[in-house]
């Protein structure tokens, strides 16, 4: 059926707001393989029964992209009260490697590229990688029940972006969100941190392969060590100096990444340090000194001392409590609010500091402040988790392609193509430009006009057992009587509840 749009939005218009739902099957995974499906829908599921998003709901929307039919009434099983539940199923989140996520993995296998050593991807045409990456990762958004991992992972990739379009990060990309994003997503920061700065891809994007100091004439490059301090660790007001950045960049001269115009051309893309292009000299950062090297040492013995260097400056910014200010308040912006409320930052700084930057115990440590237990709905979904969220609220089977990732373009937020260091903002204002490109997608999606992406409706209502359970599915409550009633008079109940307010915000 084909709904006009002019009454579409003037019924969505009537102030509705619905929210999130979505589907597994449980055909074998070979088969579901074969058909290219996520998530289609299965039998019936229990939806939520409350007038409010309760605990639960909260949790699988703010640590996941969005809970799927059946996923309500698993976490509900955890323990006797929704708020136990919730404390239950965001410890097992917290715990990836303990859940059993073989679907997920088989399905991203079939992009074959993410497993290649880096010296293979140069034999790959860069829009393949790039197109490969993107699929993966709404593949694993979509299909995977390690959902906080997922969530971790795109917060971490905007943390340390890094725009694919430049130089070798074309191929290299790959690697970084393989051995740097994923690999630390729920680890130490520190890890996460020394990992990044010696990511070949990152050490192109931000031009660290060309901060040299052969000798005393050579100005080291400060883009990487800028941004270091600014985005990666202290923050804008973190408390450092122009005199901080150009001491680190001199720590951090001589890092090199082999390359296709660079001679000897083979290992491309291996990382190597080069003592004769590092300033060796004393320097001070953040007022704790990093001591000179005498340079009639060896040529072992230098490229140790120099490459101890990079480590002493992690380690100094790291440790430094404006890095964990900085860390905390993003993660509570990402997890709670656009304007995070001082004490829960305060609780989760802490927590930060006491760990030693352990991801884990500081997201259990936000998971338990008044300001993460008790703010609900207030969360604007950026355009790839309502796209991720809308998936899975619908049951939708899709093979996660290229018409999708092109209406992230058109929304703005494809994975890894923002283009300067910040990564896509975390909050709503920037978001609000893209609502029109989300009906269009909402509409779509529930009339099947995507391509390689289908809905099964009425399978989708029968197994929720009839139009108010899949409302209270899809808001994660009760609807009231005016949602009850613009649902029916719509046309396309279920793209109305897609593209209201009520599924965007979370």
């Amino acid at each position: 059926m084909k709904l006009a749009r002019r009454k579409f939005l003037k019924v969505g218009a009537s102030g509705i707001a619905l929210a999130a739902t979505a589907g597994c099957d449980r055909m074998p995974r070979e088969l579901r393989q074969l058909l290219a499906l996520v998530n289609p829908g299965g039998g019936p599921f229990q939806a939520p029964a409350a007038d409010t998003i309760d605990p639960i709901i909260h949790a699988l929307n703010r640590a996941g992209f969005g809970p799927r039919p059946g996923d309500y009434q698993m976490a509900r099983k955890l323990a006797k009260t929704p708020e136990e539940a919730a404390v239950a199923y965001l410890e097992q989140q917290l715990h990836p490697e303990t859940i059993q996520d073989e679907d997920a993995e088989h399905a991203a296998r079939r992009f074959e590229t993410l497993q290649e050593p880096p010296g293979e991807l140069f034999e790959y045409q860069p829009d393949l990688l790039q197109n490969e990456l993107m699929r993966a990762t709404l593949t694993r958004a979509v299909l995977s029940e390690r959902q906080l991992f997922e969530v971790m992972a795109e917060f971490w990739s905007d943390h340390f972006n890094i725009d694919p379009s430049k130089g070798d990060c074309k191929w290299l990309k790959i690697v970084d969100d393989r051995e740097v994003i994923r690999k630390h997503a729920l680890g130490k920061f520190a890890d996460l941190l020394r990992a990044s700065a010696l990511s070949p891809a990152m050490l192109w994007y931000l031009d660290g392969r060309v901060n040299r100091r052969a000798n005393l004439a050579d100005k080291p490059n400060e883009n990487y060590a800028r941004e270091l301090l600014e985005l990666h660790t202290l923050g804008v007001h973190g408390g450092y100096t122009q005199k901080d950045v150009m001491e680190v960049a001199r720590c951090l001269t001589g890092w090199t990444v082999r390359s296709t115009i660079n001679a000897p051309y083979f290992q491309i893309g291996k990382v190597e340090f080069d003592p004769a292009l590092h300033d060796f000299g004393s320097k001070i950062i953040l007022s704790q000194t990093v001591p000179s090297t005498d340079t009639t040492l060896s040529k072992d013995q230098l490229e140790q001392r120099g490459r101890q260097e990079l480590d002493r400056v992690l380690e100094i910014v790291a440790a430094h409590p404006a890095t964990a200010l900085h860390i905390s308040t993003k993660l509570c912006r990402h997890f709670i609010a656009d304007n995070p409320p001082p004490a829960a930052v305060a609780t989760v700084s802490d927590a930060f500091t006491k760990s030693g930057g352990d991801v884990r115990e500081t997201l259990r440590a936000l998971y338990q402040t008044d300001g993460f237990l008790l703010t609900r709905g207030n969360k604007f979904k950026r355009p790839f988790s309502f796209a991720v969220s809308a998936l899975r609220a619908t049951g939708a089977r899709t093979d996660c392609g290229t018409e999708i990732i092109d209406y992230l373009k058109r929304m703005g937020h494809a994975p890894f193509n923002y283009p300067t260091p910040e990564g896509y903002p975390d909050q709503a204002a920037p978001w609000m430009g893209t609502l029109l490109w989300r009906w269009n997608f909402a509409v779509a999606l529930s009339q099947n006009q995507i391509k390689g992406t289908r809905v099964e409706v009425d399978a989708l209502r029968e197994s929720a057992g009839g139009d108010e359970r899949l409302m209270a599915h899809l808001l994660g409550r009760k609807p009231n009587r005016a949602e009850a009633q613009a649902f029916a008079d719509s046309g396309d109940g279920l793209a109305l509840m897609l593209a209201s307010p009520a599924f965007q915000w979370c």
